[in-house]
């Protein structure tokens, strides 16, 4: 249902931003970024539920996991009625909002938004311009004056007592991980680091497994092609991703490596210059992206060990005795997946063991 108006990731947007801007944008364009403020605990626990069983009843769900809609209904009022905390001595029930971090209040605050915004979302679009939102972060980018959608922010803080909105207003603004200005009509964007950001990464050499260590430089590289509409923005991010991967004690030649993997994988065969780099980009960004494949748990084994250094061989030995003593076997349907778990040490220990007051 609001598969049109929400967002997960910068890529999603900046694709959206990209098709908009061809034929909308203008010296005038303006971008906006609205905050709602402690949805969580604004949105009343009633009134969310009750968002929730609208959803379920516009999708026409009877069940939904094997559970009657009426009995997801039962459990979610019971779970958003029952919200105990534990603060300075004192037992605390809440009355209002739900849980922090509970994923049913994700999906009450989700519901209920959706609800409130559809209002906003029609006038959005028959003005021609975009509507976004990623739980309680909205983003707009339309062709009206300032002043008017000030205006308008206004009437909609209106619509709901228990919404809040905050606006901020300009030529540029920040969603997400992505940066994105109006230069002269023209659209530009880049990566977005938040001014707390310090270059940390998974240090190379922890123990974890290597193909954890080879998705940073692939996955951070892609991401910098991606969001870099300017071949000068693109070299500035790859260079400080370079320089954070170093600091994080990542060789040279594996960065490199991990780089060519990735030109590689789009077919990219010759280096990015300033003459071919829209071209290319353009080809990343409209490649199709892999689908995520369903787990048939019926079939499926998970098998989980702790990682360290002299483990490193374990998942190819596990594969080969798997293969070797069960391949003419009734249980090779089951597919094993091997992952891995932390390292239960003295530092887990302290941080989950809650010491007792005196």
């Amino acid at each position: 249902m609001a598969l049109k108006t929400t967002v997960t990731s910068g890529f999603e947007l900046v694709k959206q931003l990209q098709e908009w801007s061809v034929k909308n944008m203008t010296q005038e364009t303006i971008f906006c970024t609205v905050d709602v403020a402690d949805l969580y605990t604004m949105v009343p626990q009633i009134e969310g539920v009750l968002s929730l069983k609208k959803m379920l009843d516009e999708l026409k769900l009877k069940q939904v996991g094997g559970l009657k809609v009426e009995t997801i209904i039962r459990l979610s009022r019971f779970v958003m009625k029952n919200n105990y905390f534990y603060y300075d001595g004192q037992y605390y029930h809440q009355v209002r909002g739900g849980a922090m971090g509970s994923p049913l209040t994700l999906t009450m605050a989700n519901c209920y938004m959706c609800f409130y915004e559809r209002q906003i979302v029609k006038q959005i679009k028959n003005s021609g311009g975009l509507y976004f939102r990623y739980i309680h972060d909205i983003f707009l980018v339309i062709n009206w004056p300032t002043r008017h959608l000030f205006k308008q922010i206004e009437r909609w803080n209106q619509f709901d007592r228990n919404i809040k909105l905050s606006a901020n207003i300009g030529l540029s603004t920040s969603f997400l991980d992505l940066y994105m200005e109006n230069k002269d009509g023209k659209l530009f964007t880049t990566v977005y680091q938040k001014p707390s950001y310090e270059p940390y990464y998974l240090p190379f050499n922890s123990i974890h497994p290597l193909h954890m260590k080879k998705n940073i430089p692939y996955t951070m590289l892609l991401r910098a092609i991606r969001y870099c509409s300017t071949f000068e923005s693109y070299l500035e991010e790859k260079e400080k991703l370079r320089m954070a991967l170093l600091l994080n004690k990542y060789p040279s030649q594996f960065i490199e490596n991990e780089f060519k993997k990735l030109f590689t994988k789009y077919d990219i065969d010759e280096p990015l210059k300033i003459l071919n780099y829209e071209k290319q980009r353009q080809k990343i960004i409209n490649s199709s992206q892999k689908m995520k494949l369903m787990v048939n748990y019926e079939k499926t084994i998970f098998v989980h060990f702790t990682y360290c250094s002299n483990m490193k061989l374990f998942p190819k030995k596990f594969h080969t005795l798997w293969n070797k003593y069960f391949e003419e076997s009734p249980i090779n349907e089951v597919i094993p997946i091997l992952g891995t778990k932390n390292t239960y040490n003295l530092q887990r220990r302290l941080v989950q063991t809650k010491t007792n007051k005196g």
